[in-house]
């Protein structure tokens, strides 16, 4: 069977690979949908310092269950619809230690640090599955990029009393922006991309501000009557954006920091202090993924608004190309392997 390989910074390639037999613990999956995560068009760019190459892309599942190994609760059955935790951690490293694996020293992330999901068959622990009957698999393939923005709204603790602004509205700015929706925050969308801007309307933001053709500092100031937002997403990771997030964000505010920055960002720490805001930063997820499939379940997202293009494993390598030439109008490519 093909599977999609980055083989090093700006090239791919799709190689012959066996067909993997699951042992008793595991179950062998028949993948269905896959998106590009940022991660992947980071690591095609060479500006993700975790990927390792060369490597099959691809840790945004939506598969159905094929085979099951003897060990393997009998509650699985074969045809059902999942997705998957696709993050492997040590056990032994503090952050495992302290029960936050998502944080793990040696987090081992499908198709960035081990291989992923970008093939026919892949094979996986039953303990990373989650199961939804209602849905769809390309519903499930968003379910991963969505718990990281899940994550980001759980660290900035953000409640109904906030206004909360997100910088940057790809499909994990998306999640944030919904998870802040979702605890009744006030919401506050952030981008450059007008059409991205249209989706955010969609999940419930209550101001939208385009900075290619309005003032932030002015906009800001203008919804929170003064104050800047109580929290402030960061989910673009620029130097730019994380001294934006610091500078707007109100006196006993919270920033969450999602992007990577590709470049060393520098500070004027004297507003940390004058302002005692905190920095968190925000990796991966925990326990959201049974949240974010009951938010999807409730029909509550533009699954169809999100997903920008759906191409085959054989056209997969140049629609990263192409994305990384241009990422105007692109919040989620699928790699369909329905036949």
């Amino acid at each position: 069977m093909k599977a999609l390989f980055l083989t090093e910074v700006g090239k791919t390639e799709l190689r012959e690979i066996e067909k993997p037999i699951p042992r008793p613990n595991q179950v062998l999956l028949k993948v269905g949908m896959v998106g590009f995560c940022g991660g992947d068009l980071n690591g095609f760019k060479g500006l993700f310092e975790l990927q390792e190459y060369p490597n099959i892309l691809g840790h945004e599942v939506g598969a159905t269950i094929e085979e099951i190994g003897a060990e393997v609760p009998s509650n699985f059955k074969i045809g059902m619809r999942v997705t998957l935790y696709p993050y492997l951690n040590c056990g032994k490293c503090i952050s495992c230690r302290k029960g936050r694996r998502n944080a793990c020293q040696d987090n081992k992330t499908m198709g960035v640090r081990r291989p992923g999901a970008m093939t026919r068959f892949i094979v996986v622990s039953w303990e990373d599955l989650y199961t939804s009957e209602k849905l769809s698999l390309r519903e499930l393939a968003l379910v991963e990029p969505l718990t990281v923005g899940f994550h980001a709204a759980a660290r900035g603790r953000i409640t109904s009393q906030d206004r909360v602004a997100v910088i940057g509205c790809g499909i994990v700015g998306m999640g944030a922006i919904a998870s802040a929706v979702n605890r009744g925050a006030e919401v506050i969308a952030i981008d450059i991309d007008d059409s991205k801007m249209e989706i955010a309307k969609k999940i419930g933001v209550a101001h939208t501000i385009n900075t290619s053709n309005v003032d932030l500092h002015d906009a800001l100031l203008n919804i929170t009557n003064g104050d800047g937002p109580d929290v402030i997403i960061e989910a673009v990771g620029n130097a730019l954006t994380y001294r934006t997030a610091v500078d707007e964000v109100a006196y006993t505010g919270r920033v969450v920091c999602i992007g990577y920055a590709k470049s060393p960002v520098e500070f004027n720490t004297g507003i940390f202090v004058r302002k005692e805001i905190e920095i968190l930063g925000s990796r991966n997820c925990t326990t959201e993924f049974p949240e974010v499939i009951a938010y999807l379940e409730k029909g509550m997202f533009p699954v169809d608004d999100v997903i920008s293009k759906v191409v085959k494993l054989d056209q997969a390598g140049q629609a990263l190309a192409d994305w990384a030439t241009n990422t105007t109008g692109i919040t989620k490519i699928m790699v369909d392997f329905n036949d």
